[in-house]
């Protein structure tokens, strides 16, 4: 009786054995990155960007805590965000230029507060602003040679 067993288990494994490599190979081949999608897809940005004031009053509300803490990235994020909400949001633009300043990002702090002057040339901030902006201009000016050579490869490849 259990030469009768091993006998059959043998038989059926040598018939499945067969099958599988009948299977595999008439099978056809499967591209193996079909169908995948690239997993940093959801990480790009797909925010449209609408008026919404009160959107751009939380994150400005937010990037102000950032910028009490000392984290200037952070902060200049949600600034930018605010001034997405609301391009007319004159405070999100001056509070952009302080956390790009504070992060040596002097042209694009320079862009920031010329914003906020044209948007509010009388405010609070304006005669800080506007001291600013000499500096940063005139740091500008003294650019190192690198940087000079560097700035100008990139306008003269603009149209």
């Amino acid at each position: 009786m259990r030469l009768a067993i091993l006998i059959a288990l043998s038989l059926f494994a040598a018939t499945a054995e067969a099958q599988l490599q009948d299977r595999s190979e008439s099978a056809p081949e499967v591209d193996a990155t079909a169908g995948l999608v690239d997993e940093d897809e959801d990480l790009l940005p797909t925010t449209n960007y609408a008026f919404n004031p009160i959107q751009a009053k939380n994150d400005l509300k937010v990037g102000k805590f950032y910028a009490k803490r000392g984290s200037y990235r952070a902060a200049a994020g949600r600034f930018l965000e605010a001034t997405k909400w609301n391009p007319l949001y004159a405070e999100a633009h001056w509070r952009l230029g302080e956390a790009r300043e504070a992060l040596g990002q002097g042209p694009q702090a320079l862009d920031a507060y010329l914003a906020y002057l044209s948007l509010d040339p009388k405010g609070k901030q304006a005669k800080h602003v506007r001291e600013r902006v000499v500096e940063l201009e005139r740091d500008k000016e003294h650019l190192p040679l690198a940087a000079e050579d560097a700035s100008s490869a990139a306008t003269d490849t603009q149209p």
